[in-house]
């Protein structure tokens, strides 16, 4: 099911409420490593044809056709599919896909020489499952890349991460708060946050300590499909609202996100 705040919603509104991605900091971060993955992919399919699992505005549609790509974005929401076909069909490498948001069941196995999901697990119910289907669809020799999911540490808060945010964030969001002001279902969303503390306007529901993303479960479904681990990297998410300064001081000393390249084995 289509989040609510993203039905009817265009890019720019996405775009605008997403700091935490749309900033150049994590643009180039993202562009090296889907470089990184493109690499990594040892099938003979050329050019490789990839999916954006989730893909929302095209984010890492953009980096995959600026690097070559064949690449199928793949979302829940009519809009944004709608609103990525205007952006790239001219490419002719874009194609668009609708999900259902239960499974895959409309992308035949060993399809894909890269399948890359940026930002989307936390948002599936089931995610496990999830993982398991983007298995399926990825061919041998083929590379799985998941981005832009929390670590413990996010959870944790260890001191060295509670100085930084204490630190980098503004004691207001300005950005934030602007966006709740004049943005009418702002309000809606509030009455409903102070109704129930747990409920988050995106949908997000691994945001709790006892309720998110289990890397350890996810790398070993990954093991069991005939995965293995090409690169596995913490690192420390740049968000717009942080003092530029002090996120590049920490940004080696502490880290709240993980970024996973694997590699189907040939048969697997």
């Amino acid at each position: 099911m289509e989040p609510e705040y993203y039905q009817g919603a265009d890019a720019a509104v996405y775009e605008h409420a997403h700091g935490d991605i749309f900033n150049s900091i994590e643009q180039q971060r993202l562009y090296g490593m889907l470089r990184e993955a493109v690499q990594s992919v040892q099938t003979s399919a050329r050019p490789m044809r990839a999916l954006d699992f989730g893909c929302g505005s095209g984010n890492l549609t953009r980096h995959l056709i600026a690097q070559g790509v064949r690449t199928v974005s793949a979302d829940v929401s009519d809009d944004f599919l709608a609103d990525v076909r205007r952006k790239y069909a001219a490419t002719g490498l874009s194609e668009t896909l609708k999900l259902n948001g239960t499974d895959l069941s409309n992308v035949p196995d060993a399809h894909f020489d890269l399948v890359a999901s940026y930002s989307v697990l936390h948002h599936v119910p089931d995610y496990l499952a999830m993982v398991q289907e983007l298995c399926r669809v990825v061919k041998p020799l083929g590379v799985l890349y998941l981005d832009h999911e929390v670590t413990e540490a996010y959870y944790k808060k260890p001191p060295l991460y509670l100085e930084f945010l204490s630190k980098a964030r503004p004691r207001v969001d300005w950005r934030r708060l602007f966006s709740l002001v004049f943005d009418v279902r702002g309000y809606r969303h509030i009455l409903r946050r102070l109704a129930n503390p747990r409920y988050k306007r995106e949908g997000d529901i691994h945001v709790w300590p006892d309720d998110h993303i289990e890397w350890e479960k996810i790398e070993r479904i990954l093991r069991e499909q005939g995965f293995e681990v090409v690169l596995k990297h913490d690192y420390l998410l740049y968000k717009a609202v942080y003092k530029l300064q002090v996120y590049h001081e920490y940004k080696d000393r502490c880290a709240d996100e993980r970024v996973l390249i694997a590699r189907k084995k040939h048969g697997g």
